[in-house]
This record gives structure tokens, sequence and C-alpha cells, in this order.
């Protein structure tokens, strides 16, 4: 059969572009070698959160006598744990599953490879191959673990973020490689559940791509929840000859440490998924191991468009889902079925939210990153112990950091470590996008007593107009 757009890949890119092209009033096919949704929706985003909230409800109980709540002994079922959040990710799937038939859209399982232009060659569980022709291709086939040469993952002692989501009993220690965000979202959740957790960082801070204020706030609040940071740390060799697992680590100072724990858990960022998908025999242009595209997402290849983590940029979910609306939209546009160009993403205004306890989040310029770049820079940092809401919460460790530009009133970015952060972005998502002052931020009533009046206050510091500190 054939359809006028293929998308290969059903993550938070790949489906979005199916249901778009759909709504645009193309036929559409999408293919995927394992579960509709991805990894993110899988493996990955929603089955994460689902840990983290059990985590977090846990240390509420724990903490219950500080609310004036007397309970009794709190215990954490690791396997409940574990079970509920793999249940949170099979009702995510059937969603999915639901938009397809809702949409139209014909859902082909197995591993899906170019095979010539217009063409994908499919081969089903049972060997089975099928090819199925299109006019448009999207390749939207994600990304996965990074392995280290000296840290190989085998599942079992050295594993990946996948295994760390699935374990079938809870370690006594664990050894993090990594700091970002899967890193420190993992370190919380089993430290929070009783696991003794080590976290080693290559770089000189954890969180090393946020602002130098929240690394450093981070690793404070870690250590007071029990953490051990090393950080310009390195991860030599690893044995895993004994019941446990040993890490040789170098330090800054050239000595090596061995530390012990039953598994490593190896967080060093994530690779894209472009081999064997028949780039090369099309031509496909690769660089640095992702795909490049245009501003519009299509290849140097005409009919073929590359979106998400094995493209260029923030390997985000939401950031590949815009692109995989935007990619459609623009196929429609060539189409002659959506009226106008879809607008270039803007890669300087895409949030990052980390779930770790306490929350990161951020967007835009670092104040070194807006200094770097020649900005004179006005600065304001409001911390949560001075807001009423994070007082009456009990939740009144971080801050929020906002970055204006002095001559201009620009609202360059802003820096968040706190409770609740990652649903208090969007607003400096939006404001940036309106090409908001602090002028207009300041202007705004904030609701009180909130969270989120923090981005006002920050601001009124910022300019010398601080009320609450």
């Amino acid at each position: 059969m054939a359809y006028d757009v293929i998308v290969l890949g059903s993550g938070p890119g790949g489906y979005p572009a199916a249901i778009r092209a759909s709504q645009l009033g193309f036929k559409v096919a999408i293919i995927e070698k394992e579960s509709l949704g991805g990894i993110c929706l899988n493996w990955g985003c929603i089955p994460t959160k689902a840990l983290l909230k059990s985590a977090q409800v846990y240390e509420y109980a724990k903490h219950s006598k500080d609310y004036g709540i007397t309970l009794g002994d709190p215990q954490a079922d690791f396997g409940a744990v574990i079970k509920r959040s793999r249940g949170v990710a099979d009702k995510m799937n059937k969603g999915v599953t639901f938009l397809m038939k809702k949409n139209k859209i014909d859902v082909i399982m197995g591993y899906g490879k170019l095979k010539a232009k217009g063409q994908v060659e499919v081969t089903g569980a049972d060997g089975k191959t099928q090819v199925v022709e299109g006019k448009y291709i999207v390749v939207a086939t994600g990304g996965r673990a990074k392995e280290l040469p000296n840290l190989k993952i085998d599942g079992k002692k050295v594993i990946g973020y996948r295994e760390a989501m699935s374990l079938p009993q809870q370690p006594k220690s664990m050894i993090i490689v990594g700091s970002g965000a899967i890193g420190v979202e993992f370190g919380y959740f089993y430290n929070s559940l009783g696991t003794k957790v080590t976290i080693v960082e290559f770089l000189p801070r954890i969180v090393p791509v946020e602002d130098e204020d929240i690394s450093k706030e981070l690793e404070k609040q870690f250590k007071k929840q029990g953490i051990d940071v090393m950080t310009n740390s390195t991860v030599e060799s690893v044995d895993t000859g004994g019941n446990g697992v040993k890490a040789f680590v170098k330090k800054q100072d050239g000595s090596t440490v061995t530390l012990e724990a039953d598994i490593v858990l190896s967080a060093v960022g994530v690779v894209a998924n472009i081999e064997n998908i028949g780039l090369e025999q099309l031509g496909v242009k690769t660089e640095k191991g992702k795909v490049i595209t245009d501003k519009y997402f299509q290849t140097n290849v005409p009919g073929i468009f590359a979106i998400g983590d094995c493209t260029p940029n923030q390997a985000l979910a939401h950031k590949a889902t815009k692109e995989g609306i935007n990619a459609a939209e623009y196929i429609g546009y060539l189409e002659k079925k959506f009226h106008h160009q879809p607008e270039p993403l803007d890669y300087s205004n895409i949030p990052g939210c980390t779930f770790c306890s306490p929350e990161i989040a951020s967007i835009g310029l670092t104040e070194k990153a807006a200094k770097d770049a020649g900005y004179e820079v006005k600065v304001g940092k409001f911390p949560f112990i001075a807001s009423g809401k994070a007082s009456a919460a009990g939740a009144m460790e971080g801050f929020v950091k906002v970055v204006f530009d002095a001559k201009y009133g620009e609202f360059l970015g802003a820096h968040m470590i706190g409770s609740n952060v990652t649903e208090m972005i969007a607003e400096v998502s939006v404001a940036r996008k309106l090409e908001t002052t602090a002028h207009e931020i300041l202007a705004a009533v904030h609701p009180h007593p909130t969270m989120s009046e923090a981005v006002k206050e920050a601001t009124a510091v910022a300019y010398g107009e601080a009320i609450d500190i």
C-alpha cells in the first residue's frame, strides 16, 4: 500500500508528526519496532516520573510529623513501586494506540529500514519483510543510552537507564556515572528508598549544563540527603568478577580510589539511533552521529525528513514533538494542504527540566554564557526560604535566578531549583517568546501565595525593587 507520509519511529517526535500529518489530510503510516510511544513514554520520561512520585510520597510519609501528622513506620515496597511505574507506562502506551486509531494512522510493527527513494523495508518479529511505500518519510528513530568503552553495559551489574527502571530487587548500594538529568533523577530515587548512592562526574560540577549556582545548590542538597558526590573524577574501569562491582575512579589530583557497590548505573548521555536504517545507501548526510537537516527538517535527500534525538540540538521530548509537528506542517505546505511555512524553532528558547528533588528548570542563557556573549547583565535571585507558600509547603530549598540584559531589559534566561519549578518555567518560555522585558514581568500581577511569584520576586531583586527580601 502506498502512503503520503511514513514515519519511522513512534516516540514523542514520531507520533505527533503522524497525527499532524493525518490532520492535514495525508494518508499516514507509522513504523515501530517495539512499543508505541517510544523510549520516552515506555522507558523514559513517563515511567521515571512515576518512580519519582513514589519516592516523593515516601519522603512525605517519613517526615509526616513535620506537618503535624502521625503515621506508623512507612515502608517502601520496591517491587510495588516498579510495578506502579510500569502500569503508568502501559496506560500511556494504550493511549497512543487509541490516538493512532482515532486519526486513522496505520501502525506497522517491525524494524524499518530505508530501502530506496520512497520505500521502507519493514522486518517483523517473525522475520518476514514487507516494503512500505510513501512520498515522504520522516525519520524519528530517537536515541539510546550511550556506552563508554571502559564501562560496558551488561544489564546486570553495569546497567543503563532502562534496567534501572525495572530491577528485580532494590540494590543496597549504587554508583552512578554521570550527573546529567538521568543520573541525578535516579540518584534521588534510589537514595530516597534507602540505597547508598555515589555519583561520579567527569566535569567540575554536577548537572554541568546548568547555571553554576544551580549546580552548587543541587550538590549541597544531595549531600544533605546522604548522596556522595565526586566531581572531576573518572571511572577508569570496573571489575564485575565478585558478588558486586568495583569501580576504579581516578580523581583530579591523579590518585585512584576504589568504590564498591551492588550495581553501577551508566548515565553518560544518549546516542542517536541512526545505524542500520539505510541512511548511507540513500546518501543522507550525517555528522557527528546525527542526521543533518535544514530548518524545516528536510535532509539533503528530497522527500526524507528527520526529527528528534537523531538530529542535533537538545535531546528533549518536547523539542522532538514540536519538530515533528513542524515537519508535518512543512510537508503540508509543500503539498498545498497547509497555508504557510511553519515558523522555525528557536533552539535558544527550549526549556529544560530535571525531576530530581529539588527539581531543576532552566531556559535561555546562564549568567556566565550571557556575560561571555558580551551582555551587560542584571541578575536577580529569590530564595524560596523567603516565600510564604514555600514555607507553608515545607519546601524552602532552592531559588529562582533570572538574567536580564541591562541595556534593553531583554529576558535572557531563568534558572530555578526547588519544589515544583518544572511547572513554573513555562511562564518564562512564553515571556521570552513574546520578547517580554523585565518591565512587563514586574507589571504583571502574580498570584499570592504561590511558588510561581518567585519569578516576579527575582526580577524585582534584579532591578532593586524587591519587597520581600
